[in-house]
């Protein structure tokens, strides 16, 4: 209180030293009650980081992440969009970059989020009246445990019945799915290698089935071309894209400018193909 004794002696007015005391006894506060900026308190249920940009009706939730990086950077998985950004760079500048790639962003998340609304679906159980993808659509399994042994394939009524002994295990059961699915790969891979070889002007030497759990396909320098039988879930026009993709190797063995060129000289929309393999989520197919 030494400044409060100190004004007294220098203030003879009565009615200055009436103000002193106001001022003072409500703490140093100013009694005028003139308006103060009101503080934004954080929204507790926006976690730190996280910023939202509006869009016309719509609008955009994002993570901002700091960096040494020079250039703004976009990453989309199942948390949304996380964005970074130089340490230097200004919100507006960081907002600019966003506007100018959202068409881009938008058309991501969405094929993110039906990555994810796909990774929910319940795998294939193995019984009557389940659905097997072939050929780009689903067919109905019929099982007769009837004594015999087979699998014929009703094109009509998309049915494939599958006879089995009584005592048959379901892996049995997948066994003889997979060995049907097999024998129908055989068949139409054989018709499509002999179509786009002769539209590419080449010959490969031999074609097996394969089983390889990160490959649709591949072809060695001598003509050798392995297919993956999997294929058979996915429509005809993604099997050509893999066919055409392993005969165009016989012309170009690489994956330079000049054989994606060969590629689209006989397929061109094969990128369509090639994203919806790449995009497909490996645990949708059936387990045999």
């Amino acid at each position: 209180m030494a400044i409060k004794q100190f004004l007294r002696k220098k203030l003879a007015d009565p009615n200055q030293l009436s103000l002193l005391d106001a001022f003072f006894s409500d703490g140093g506060q100013n009694s005028t009650n003139s308006p103060q900026p009101n503080a934004i308190a954080p929204d507790p249920a926006i976690p730190p980081n996280h910023r939202r940009l509006h869009f016309g009706t719509h609008f955009l939730d994002y993570r901002l992440l700091r960096s040494r990086r020079r250039s703004v950077g976009f990453l989309i998985d199942d948390d949304g969009l996380r964005v970074t950004a130089p340490q230097w760079l200004t919100m507006m500048d960081i907002e600019a970059a966003i506007s100018a790639k959202q068409a881009w962003i938008f058309k991501k998340i969405n094929e993110q989020r039906e990555r994810s609304v796909r990774r929910l679906r319940p795998p294939m159980e193995w019984r009557d009246g389940a659905k097997l993808p072939y050929l780009g659509s689903d067919i109905t399994l019929r099982i007769a445990f009837n004594g015999t042994v087979g699998a014929r394939f009703d094109e009509d009524q998309r049915e494939l019945h599958i006879s089995l002994p009584g005592s048959a295990t379901e892996q049995q059961l997948k066994d003889r799915v997979q060995g049907w699915l097999q024998g129908e790969a055989k068949r139409v891979f054989a018709d499509r290698l002999a179509f786009y070889s002769e539209k590419l002007g080449v010959q490969f030497s031999s074609f097996a089935l394969s089983s390889a759990s990160t490959q649709w396909g591949s072809c060695t320098a001598d003509g050798r071309i392995r297919l993956n039988w999997r294929l058979m879930h996915f429509a005809l026009p993604n099997i050509d894209y893999v066919v055409a993709h392993e005969l165009s190797h016989l012309r170009e063995m690489n994956h330079g400018p000049q054989f994606w060129t060969t590629v689209q000289s006989v397929l061109p929309e094969f990128e369509i193909a090639r994203k919806a393999l790449r995009d497909h989520e490996s645990h949708q197919l059936p387990e045999f």
